[in-house]
């Protein structure tokens, strides 16, 4: 073997080459998937102008992306206070004075959470999903509240590592049609290709 920093920048350019898996959960979960959302709201020609809101927002790196973007109208909430709390400091940062940051518990959203455009989820589903604590109640609560703060015909990006496409049909059929599946990487075990992560677009009907 190589010595190990070596071995690092190899497997890093393979990681960047292949989007293989290995450690690639972390990196691409992060920047192939912000990569992807945007891509696709620019592709769809989605005005700068919309409001977005960012569920489960975290170090607030996508909603920076997004300003960087040309987005001007970027909302983030996380339940957790540390999580604004890091993600106020990359706002600054960043020079990014536009993003409004708030603690908010998605499952019980304050009122003027509301009229959004579009709504993106990276994990925060998945994270809802793996709650030991009546998940199943947690799952219906979050479709309501997803119902409450996106306007009707908005659009909802999810990425998940948790669910498969026809479990996350099922998940928001009440509501919410499936606009467009976004293409992620695969990987392959045992000889039998599979996606590590799906990212689709639902439709608030």
């Amino acid at each position: 073997f190589p010595p190990t920093s070596s071995w690092d920048a190899a497997y890093e350019r393979e990681l960047q080459t292949f989007q293989d898996i290995g450690d690639a959960g972390e990196i691409w979960f992060g920047e192939e998937s912000m990569v992807r959302i945007i891509r696709w709201l620019e592709k769809q020609k989605v005005p700068l102008d919309s409001s977005v809101l960012d569920i489960g927002t975290g170090n607030g790196v996508l909603l920076i992306e997004l300003a960087k973007s040309g987005y001007m109208n970027l909302t983030g909430i996380d339940y957790s206070p540390s999580a604004i709390q890091l993600s106020e400091k990359v706002r600054e940062k960043e020079g990014m004075s536009n993003i409004k940051l708030k603690v908010e518990d998605f499952l019980a959203p304050s009122a003027e959470l509301s009229g959004f455009e579009i709504c993106i989820d990276k994990g925060t589903f998945d994270a809802i999903s793996l709650n030991p604590d009546n998940a199943v109640g947690k799952r219906k609560q979050y479709v309501r509240s997803l119902c409450s703060v996106l306007k009707p015909e908005g659009l909802f990006l999810i990425t998940s590592c948790n669910w498969t496409k026809e479990e996350l049909l099922n998940e928001f059929r009440e509501g919410f049609e499936i606009l467009e599946e976004l293409p992620t990487p695969k990987f392959c075990f045992g000889g039998r290709i599979g996606n590590s992560v799906t990212a689709l677009v639902f439709q608030r009907k």
